[in-house]
């Protein structure tokens, strides 16, 4: 009968021995999954800060090239009516030029 209770308070200790064992597995194992997904977190949290200031910066990119651009048109329009006005001042004054021409060749004047 001793035989017996010590076989069986070894076996009692054997299993207990190994389900601590096997808890202390589990809680390492939980504490490894959790820091890898901290670090997965604080990873996808950096990059969403970068992808945020990206954007930031693009938009300001894209904002003053957008000004640029109508400026530039304004710009350009403003130099295509400058040109046309020059251009009927031109042929005016070539119209002028050519009555003169036409008066001072016809000898009406003496």
């Amino acid at each position: 009968e001793r035989t017996a209770l010590e076989k069986e308070e070894m076996n009692s200790k054997h299993a207990y021995d190994m389900l601590v064992q096997d808890l202390t597995a589990q809680i390492d194992q939980a504490t490894q999954d959790r820091e890898e997904k901290s670090e997965i977190k604080a990873k996808k949290l950096q990059a969403k800060a970068d992808a945020e200031g990206d954007l930031q910066d693009t938009t300001t990119t894209r904002d003053a090239d957008q000004q640029y651009l109508n400026d530039l048109v304004a710009t350009c329009e403003q130099k295509a009516s400058d040109f046309e006005s020059r251009q009927q001042l031109r042929t005016e004054e070539l119209e002028a030029i050519s009555k003169a021409i036409e008066i001072i060749s016809s000898g009406a004047v003496a």
